[in-house]
């Protein structure tokens, strides 16, 4: 008989040593952040929970989110829905689904590596501008190593993710896609919890805690560092790394106002599928966008009359494209160009 006593013992032990990034970090200085990150602690305990025991097995694969309204990880998208299910190379795998009217869906196999090393490195990429499917918008994906099928998504030995991705412009009249995974030639039924499974499930999860909380921490010591109130992040090795979309252009920064300050953003809108914008707290969790407006894209700013856009970011209600800071002077900031021609870089001004 296994000693559960100590087993959780240890994972106490574990748990308090994955909090290190977050509880000794000095980009904290107000109460409300050093409250957000006791809750983004929480927060990730919960995702790595569902990632590394509740949908961990890829013999088995369900979908569940690893970001989403209350659960947060490295600028989430307020614009997306994430799907992410456990899988492995040792494996083939079926996606089912039916296309809805969302503008930008996309499906990719990641080596997660975040408790490791902080990588999740792309093992294959599949957007939905490439997958055939029947008039009525139904379609189906083969995950393997070997080409297989119609639409077939590249799996490697090392994959251990899919990430479904599915981008929105307008979340009131938009319809989401409808998507199931399934192991191919699965016939079985998995096999009641094993003290060695949960045993690896409650060591994973601290070390996820730990890795991811550390990526992202020092990501905004970067960001606070070389790009405070500027978007100019040119280099998009370090995004790519860490499982960014191949599609996005990603251009982070750091926010820094006063109470009384207007942070101004002019950019050009280039030729591309799609942008948004989006305010960050410290520990790269987006805003609650549940209840304050602290984003926007294409489909929702208003343009100037020669084309480009201005965002008003600050504190009080402004004229047009109000980005509100929900009651927080800093953070991190994050404007994306998805599918782009070029790149343009936004001008920023501080009033």
């Amino acid at each position: 008989m296994k000693d559960s006593a100590e087993l959780w013992r240890k994972f106490c032990a574990d748990l308090e040593q994955a909090g290190t990034h977050v509880l000794g970090s000095h980009l904290q200085t107000t109460e409300t952040e050093k409250a957000e990150g006791l809750r983004y602690l929480t927060r990730l305990l919960r995702i790595g929970l569902d990632m590394h025991l509740e949908h961990a097995d890829p013999a088995f694969p369900s979908f569940y989110q690893a970001s989403h309204e209350t659960a947060k990880i490295g600028a989430d998208n307020p614009d997306n829905f994430y799907q992410n299910a456990t899988i492995s190379g040792d494996y083939d795998y079926r996606i089912t689904g039916q296309r809805g009217s969302v503008p930008i869906l996309s499906f990719a196999t990641k080596a997660n590596r975040y408790a490791v090393d902080g990588t999740m490195a792309s093992t294959g990429e599949l957007d939905i501008s490439d997958v055939k499917m029947d008039p009525a918008g139904n379609f189906e994906i083969i995950i393997s190593h070997e080409k297989s099928g119609q639409n077939w998504l590249p799996l490697e030995s090392d994959s251990t993710m899919l990430i479904v991705r599915q981008t929105f412009f307008d979340k009131e009249t938009e319809i989401p896609a409808q998507v199931k995974i399934e192991r191919v030639g699965a016939q079985d039924a998995p096999v009641p919890l094993s003290f060695e499974t949960l045993s690896s499930a409650l060591t994973q999860v601290p070390a996820f805690i730990g890795g991811t909380s550390n990526i992202f921490h020092h990501w905004a010591e970067l960001f606070r560092k070389e790009n405070r109130n500027a978007l100019n992040t040119l280099d998009q090795s370090m995004f790519s790394k860490a499982g960014g979309d191949p599609m996005i252009y990603y251009l982070h920064g750091w926010w820094d106002l006063a109470p009384n300050e207007v942070m101004q953003i002019t950019s050009e809108i280039p030729e591309c599928e799609g942008w948004n914008f989006q305010l960050n707290n410290i520990w790269m969790e987006s805003l609650d966008y549940r209840h304050h407006n602290i984003h926007t894209n294409n489909g929702l700013a208003e343009l100037n009359a020669d084309g480009s856009v201005t965002l008003n970011i600050s504190a009080k209600p402004q004229a047009s494209n109000w980005i509100d800071t929900a009651g927080h002077y800093k953070g991190t900031m994050l404007w994306r160009w998805t599918g782009a021609k070029t790149h343009p870089l936004p001008h920023i001004e501080i009033l």
